[in-house]
């Protein structure tokens, strides 16, 4: 009897265990209304420790107190359909657009070479911001197979119809489209500006091979440019 009672906690503390590193894979993201999402696309330069230390003291606390809220980020990793290849993608939020826009005023006041500071540790440093008219919700599971994509579009009503099918295409093979953004904007020098971003989450790299053998072969005429890279 004891061996009995001996297995059923441990099988309970085995499920639970696992049940709390499915739980610890999960990336909740919670917006609302009139906030400023962003999405920055970096790549940092070798050798630029020290700087990057000098930059987060100087300019974190003045965007946070600006309203803004840094979020975990994400490592991107092989680019699979265009020539875009930054090694990361941070997500972060502004209270409001009012709030994002007076931080450039000031931090242009405070460090004059605000811009020059990033040039110095970033090659790529590529910004979309999105003022959110409704709430937001979305989350992303680490251990599944996680793909952005995004779209420029030479004509906006022929891309609506392609949209329609990738979006068909990719719940047809299982796809799971996690976080869907349009509208954007981008500040002056920073720009990244898609017609489309998506995020889409697949159970596995072959899954998402067998839709995209099929979403490359797709008519792009209506699309001037996509890039499409898998997380890290």
């Amino acid at each position: 009897m004891r061996y009995i009672s001996f297995l059923l906690v441990f099988v309970a503390l085995i499920f639970n265990i696992s049940k709390l590193n499915a739980q610890n894979s999960i990336l909740q993201y919670d917006f609302k209304k009139g906030q400023v999402f962003d999405i920055i696309f970096l790549t940092t330069k070798p050798d630029t420790k020290e700087k990057l230390q000098s930059y987060f003291k100087n300019v974190f606390p003045v965007a946070e107190a600006n309203g803004y809220h840094n979020l975990k980020g994400f490592g991107l990793g092989e680019t699979m359909q265009g020539n875009y290849q930054p090694g990361s993608m941070i997500f972060g939020y502004w209270n409001g657009h009012k709030d994002r826009s007076e931080f450039l005023k000031i931090i242009e006041e405070k460090m004059p070479d605000f811009h020059i500071e990033r040039r110095a540790i970033w090659s790529t440093f590529d910004l979309t911001y999105y003022v959110l008219k409704e709430d937001l919700s979305f989350e992303i599971d680490t251990e599944k197979y996680n793909v952005l994509t995004t779209y420029w579009a030479n004509d906006i009503k022929d891309f609506k119809s392609f949209e329609k099918l990738l979006r068909q295409k990719t719940k047809a093979k299982g796809g799971n489209i996690k976080l869907s953004l349009k509208e954007g904007n981008s500040p002056f020098g920073y720009y990244h500006n898609p017609d489309l971003l998506l995020v889409t989450e697949w159970e596995s790299e072959a899954d998402f091979r067998k839709f995209y053998d099929e979403n490359v072969q797709m008519d792009h005429s209506s699309v001037k440019h996509v890039n499409q890279i898998k997380f890290k």
